[in-house]
């Protein structure tokens, strides 16, 4: 992770607004306390042919993976939450269309932190679920209701 001039900052925002991704998801899992993992992102876009950009920004950034898909679209995600915190809290200021889900996935971050009972976590993916409304998403199919069923089910939470 290294430090960004005010500049790159604003430059690092302005592509985040433009060709991005930030979202949250909840991904059922067994081997988690309670049976579901959270899994912060934050992902850049690009063709294949501007593949030089996402790697300008993976190198200014420090952080993350690069990847080509097999649709001819390239993506640098950031997935660790050290690496998603720092980036998000550098170009906050700097973010126009997407500062409100940057807000909430810091916010959603530090509350994740804190989880020690399984009333907390279900506080935390009512949190998530924000993320619905924030970013259009249609495929969406864990939701805190579905995580609540699983908690009482599995005797974290009575009904």
């Amino acid at each position: 992770m290294r430090k960004l001039s005010i500049a790159q900052k604003a430059y690092v925002g302005g592509f985040l607004d433009g060709d991005r991704s930030i979202y949250v998801r909840l991904k059922p899992n067994v081997t988690y306390r309670f049976r579901h993992q959270i899994a912060p992102c934050v992902v850049f876009f690009q063709a294949r042919k501007e593949r030089a950009g996402l790697e300008y920004l993976h190198k200014l950034l420090g952080v993350g993976y690069i990847r080509e898909r097999n649709d001819g679209i390239i993506e640098f995600t950031i997935s660790d939450v050290k690496s998603i915190r720092f980036v998000l809290t550098m170009i906050l200021p700097h973010l126009y269309l997407k500062k409100r889900q940057a807000s909430l996935m810091l916010k959603i971050l530090d509350k994740k932190e804190r989880v020690e009972t399984a009333q907390d976590f279900l506080k935390l993916c009512v949190l998530i679920d924000a993320f619905q409304h924030l970013n259009y998403s249609k495929r969406r199919v864990q939701t805190s209701a579905s995580v609540q069923t699983v908690l009482e089910r599995e005797g974290f939470l009575t009904p």
